[in-house]
């Protein structure tokens, strides 16, 4: 059952199939229309993609400057490494923004992405900050998040210029917001993990926790299931 997320149920019966769901841990719901299965089948998705964040994490010894750098180097996780190596290229890569854009509006049309978004996009785009665009509910979100997550290079490339915007625009913020706070600004986001990620970030206390994404916070605390499996 690890593979298997959620079960939802469909039924005209709704109170009598509520009582065995309520023993089954992934049974998120009963439902007596396709309208509300849809509806709780894209916040599901939406949640898989919160928590399927690719992490690495640098125990304490890597990090040590007592330690040789070619050890240090050699016990660096891979995606660390790959993630870095790529930041490094994006950042540095001066192209042309439209031409970029053009390149990226007739892959997402090759994908059969609503015309209407790509139109309100390419049209609006230099109207709005890189947080707008990052932050609506539109293609672009989950296309940045899925290349990011898998490390697919072909999508990454595609997203380059606006990984390279989000990223500047970003530090921009940060650095006119910095006179604002005068103590440290804590924020909270609630994390889905596996057990061994879990364990790894145990085992990696006073080391680096890494993430090859932009992650979505917030001032006020939550409270929030984490999902170990």
């Amino acid at each position: 059952m690890t593979q298997l997320d959620t079960i939802l149920v469909f039924c005209i019966n709704k109170v009598l199939h509520k009582v065995w769901a309520k023993d089954w841990s992934k049974a998120r719901g009963v439902h007596r229309t396709i309208k509300s299965i849809c509806k709780r089948l894209a916040k599901s998705t939406q949640a898989c993609d919160h928590d399927s964040i690719p992490m690495s994490f640098v125990p304490q010894l890597c990090t040590s400057d007592t330690a040789s750098h070619e050890k240090n180097l050699g016990q660096l996780p891979p995606a660390y490494m790959y993630s870095g190596i790529f930041k490094d290229i994006i950042l540095e890569i001066d192209d042309d923004n439209a031409k970029s854009m053009n390149t990226l509006v007739k892959f997402r049309r090759e994908q059969n992405i609503s015309e209407t978004e790509i139109s309100e996009f390419k049209r609006e785009y230099h109207d709005r900050s890189p947080v707008y665009w990052y932050t609506k509910q539109m293609f672009l979100y989950g296309m940045l998040n899925r290349a990011l997550r898998t490390l697919d290079m072909e999508w990454m490339r595609k997203l380059g210029f606006f990984i390279r915007n989000l990223h500047i625009h970003l530090g921009e913020l940060h650095q006119d917001q910095l006179v604002d706070f005068q103590t440290v600004l804590t924020v909270y986001r609630g994390q889905g993990m596996s057990k061994a990620d879990f364990q790894n970030l145990l085992d990696s206390k006073g080391g680096l926790f890494s993430f090859n994404n932009f992650l979505s916070t917030s001032k006020t605390p939550f409270t929030y299931f984490v999902s170990l499996f």
